[in-house]
């Protein structure tokens, strides 16, 4: 049972990285990732918050596009690996090095960008992500969020099918928008492209 796998602890994805098994790293950002800045620039959205940057290939991107950003990751490699990019760039972001569950902020977000971020987490803390991510934006603040998509009886990446998803982030914190559509990844697995609203 799902339920009864061990939560992964820091050192667990400090070993991915060392070991180069990040098979969810496409290299670049999600193709649907285009979707997300499109919408930054239509809205006049300026501060974003990136949970579980990884590599970072998307914390770049709204970098370029001078968006004021906020990147966490669990993983002491993936934290460095994106600071040493912004540098090597000339670029600004801040990165913190955190477990999601415990950061918090003294500002409000815009919109947060999420990714591969609550498939890697256990679904017992699924509950208190969604919490923290109502907590970070702003009232009517947007998150977009890629829910992946396996068959996989254990995680990571766990499942997180649309239903459950919308379960999860029911209409009393959040107004759904249409499904963007499907993103298919390298791993032969496939995203949703998502869209929702916390209310005022």
């Amino acid at each position: 049972m799902i339920l009864e796998q061990e939560i992964l602890p820091a050192s667990y994805w400090q070993r991915r990285y060392a070991d180069g098994t990040t098979g969810w790293d496409r290299g670049q950002p999600s193709p649907g990732f285009h979707w997300f800045l499109d919408r930054a620039r239509q809205h006049g959205w300026r501060k974003i918050l990136v949970p579980g940057c990884g590599r970072g290939h998307e914390v770049i991107a709204l970098a370029e596009s001078g968006f004021e950003i906020v990147a966490l990751d669990y993983a002491d490699p993936a934290v460095q690996m994106v600071r040493t990019l912004l540098t090597e760039k000339r670029l600004s972001a801040e990165v913190v090095q955190t477990d999601v569950l415990e950061f918090r902020s003294d500002v409000s977000f815009d919109a947060i960008y999420e990714q591969t971020c609550l498939c890697a987490l256990h679904p017992s803390q699924w509950l208190a992500y969604e919490r923290k991510l109502a907590e970070w934006l702003r009232p009517g603040g947007t998150l977009f969020a890629m829910f992946m998509q396996t068959t996989q009886a254990q995680g990571p990446p766990f499942a997180c099918p649309l239903g459950r998803m919308r379960e999860l982030f029911g209409t009393e914190t959040w107004e759904w928008q249409p499904v963007m559509g499907r993103i298919d990844h390298p791993t032969g697995l496939h995203e949703w492209a998502c869209e929702m609203r916390r209310r005022e």
